[in-house]
């Protein structure tokens, strides 16, 4: 029996309308539901197993105009009502897009010294991703010089308290200014051939409501996408001052 038939068998049965309130209110209790936060983001550079002087000896082998493959990545076990990420190990690659645009695409392959975009294929990717060798080893596969890998991370902020990853958020009416999701995109610039870091990214962005209703999964879905989708595309944007300086400092070379 759903909330909703509880409600009516109440209050038909109930011998008067007070009773029925505080009968009802017990029972309301025990219909509040909850919406799980998904898995965070992914610390990009915590994924290379190069030993530090390792780092500092690698150098650029990319040339220009390059070739550039695109991939986000999250959380191992990541999930949400729009997505989920693919692999298991240390983190999951999103293959579907849900809040990147074709225009968003498009900005980055009218880049200067950009010659193409190839977005990543969970095809080209193994079932087990332990380390960025295995999303290099992908890109080597479609032909590309340079991986841009970036990954999200959102926040649900209620009455004050930053919730983080799989905390539960119980549904109903939050008063306004009392709850907003904020988005953090972050991402590296990495030489498909060496390793070598040109250079990262970030940014983050928070959802504004003029009235805060999280009465369901797709009212806080709702707030979820549009703060990533803020999110990831000012990371374009914030992508277009790194890439300048990349072609600046390495495309003459």
């Amino acid at each position: 029996m759903n909330c909703i038939a509880i409600y009516l068998s109440v209050f038909r049965f109930a011998k008067s309308k007070s009773i029925g309130v505080v009968i009802l209110l017990l029972v309301l209790q025990g219909c509040a539901a909850t919406y799980t936060t998904p898995a965070g983001g992914v610390n990009i550079t915590a994924l290379t197993d190069e030993d530090i002087a390792d780092l500092m000896n690698v150098e650029p082998a990319s040339g220009f105009p390059a070739r550039l493959a695109v991939i986000r990545v999250q959380a191992s076990g990541y999930f949400t009502k729009t997505n989920h990420g693919y692999g298991s190990g240390r983190y999951s690659v999103i293959t579907n897009r849900d809040i990147e645009s074709d225009e968003d695409l498009s900005r980055l392959a009218r880049l200067p010294m950009i010659s193409a975009i190839a977005p990543m294929s969970r095809l080209l990717l193994p079932a087990e991703l332990t380390s960025l060798k295995d999303l290099r080893r992908s890109a080597a596969r479609l032909k590309t010089d340079l991986l841009l890998i970036y990954s999200v991370e959102t926040v649900f902020h209620v009455e004050g308290t930053p919730l983080g990853p799989l905390s539960l958020v119980s549904l109903g009416f939050i008063p306004n200014q009392k709850a907003y999701v904020s988005s953090t995109t972050s991402g590296a610039l990495i030489d498909v051939r060496t390793g070598f870091v040109y250079g990262v990214a970030e940014i983050t962005e928070k959802e504004e409501q003029r009235h805060t209703i999280w009465n369901s999964n797709d009212a806080i879905e709702e707030a979820r996408l549009k703060s990533e989708t803020a999110s990831y595309k000012a990371f374009t944007m914030e992508f277009e001052v790194l890439w300048k300086s990349v072609v600046e400092g390495f495309g003459a070379s």
